[in-house]
């Protein structure tokens, strides 16, 4: 008789979940990874995709492919409505029950807007690749509207672009729509010229970036400035609707707004019945363990997670890949202890030649910092094709300001007319 292998489980096949798998691959244990979607999705560059500089292929890779090596790894499109701990067994929205040794979730975060669902029709965030293709068709229509708009209310509002969310992903979005709509269409176009654009950036806090230090966000802001982006900071959203966003008391009409601003975990917690932080993520011991479960283990952004000096870990890809070899390894007997991060420093981009990067002691801005975030990005998209598109898709935009990808996909309708009140002024 052969030696007993354990079964793995593995709910999510983003940057934690597949890292855990690939660490796994041919070793003596039977894996399942379940996802809903049958690609793996490079989420950092999604606003890239959403502002037509690349394609979804260049930023998604097939599960299947990437764990086409790997013998003892199926892969179930599919997705789980419940855990059943007493069993050590998943329920799929399939109907099927799938059992397992150990589970990992890696079911990652979900759009937040604070109880306020109902923002989600006007100001779409992007974490899949039909929000960034979604967002990517407002943006150009609006701009293709705008050529042949002879109001001129109308015409400003279509060209108006608010962003809202002063983090990496707000900066990089707002900065890359900027630098579209400023620079890369306004040679394709006849009426459209750069000074014709209004970019709007809004964050409620007091600053941008907040994990970076106060020099690389001061930074930001004078960057952000300089591509024309408007930035509003300590300003709340109050009202968003079709054509118009409301920050405090200022109305501002206008027709694309993009949400950057929160995020939400899965329903992990409500499935193990555990306690969650306010975004809603698993409480999990240092160890990754959802409470009282030794055999489930919690990482990504499903899992609330301190470093040694007791600060919660951001959710982004490095934790995640990290917390999945580290659970990898615990499942083969190689690893003890609780979980240690190992942060290698922070970086967003602004635009072209933009960036900052904090490093700890060593902080860098402006055309070395871009340089920093090109080399990190690439290095870690899954596959040599990606790789090689995305640099070839880089040096082109770097050299001409084209955007490839500029596709409208999708219906093509009238869009909805903008307010005729003025763009300043009380909330009726």
């Amino acid at each position: 008789m052969g030696s007993y292998r354990p079964k793995v489980v593995i709910v999510g096949a983003g940057f934690g979940g597949l890292e855990a798998a690939k660490r796994l691959a041919h070793e003596d244990a039977d894996v399942t990874v379940i996802d809903r979607r049958n690609h793996h999705l490079f989420q950092p560059l999604l606003y890239q995709v959403a502002t037509a500089a690349l394609s979804p292929a260049d930023i998604a890779a097939p599960i299947r492919s990437i764990l086409a090596h790997a013998a003892n790894v199926r892969v179930l499109l599919d997705s789980i409505c419940a855990v059943i701990p007493q069993e050590r067994a998943v329920r799929l929205q399939s109907g099927a029950v799938i059992n397992y040794d150990w589970l990992i979730l890696a079911t990652g975060a979900r759009h937040s807007y604070f109880g306020r669902d109902d923002l989600s029709r006007h100001a779409p965030g992007i974490k899949t690749i039909e929000d960034a293709t979604d967002v990517r068709r407002r943006v150009l229509l609006a701009l293709e509207h705008a050529e042949t708009e002879a109001d001129k209310v109308k015409r400003d509002a279509l060209l108006t672009f608010v962003v809202i969310g002063g983090g990496p992903t707000g900066v990089e979005m707002a900065g890359a729509i900027a630098e579209l709509a400023r620079k890369s269409v306004s040679r394709d176009f006849r009426s459209i010229t750069p000074r014709c654009s209004r970019v709007i950036l809004v964050e409620a806090g007091l600053a941008l970036l907040p994990a970076f230090p106060k020099s690389l966000q001061q930074e930001t802001l004078r960057s952000l400035e300089q591509l024309g982006v408007e930035v509003h900071l300590g300003a709340a959203v109050t009202e968003i609707s079709a054509n118009r966003v409301c920050i405090g008391t200022e109305r501002i009409a206008a027709h694309t707004i993009v949400w950057a601003a929160g995020v939400q975990a899965s329903p992990a917690a409500e499935w193990l019945g555990a306690a969650a932080d306010r975004l809603g993520r698993v409480k999990v011991t240092p160890e990754l363990h959802a409470p009282n479960h030794p055999e489930i283990f919690v990482i990504g952004d499903t899992a609330a997670c301190s470093n040694s000096h007791g600060e919660a870990l951001p959710g982004i890809a490095p934790v995640a890949k990290q917390q999945g070899r580290y659970v990898a390894r615990r499942i083969l007997g190689r690893t003890q202890g609780p979980f240690r991060y190992r942060d290698y420093g922070n970086l967003a981009t602004i635009g072209r030649s933009r960036a900052v990067a904090d490093f700890g002691r060593i902080r860098l801005s402006g055309f070395a910092a871009w340089l920093v975030w090109c080399v990190a990005h690439v290095w870690f998209l899954v596959g040599f094709r990606s790789r090689l598109s995305v640099m070839l898709s880089w040096a082109w935009n770097y050299l001409t300001f084209a955007r490839s990808a500029r596709l409208i996909t999708g219906p093509v309708q009238a869009l909805p007319t903008p307010a005729a009140a003025p763009l300043k002024g009380a909330i009726q």
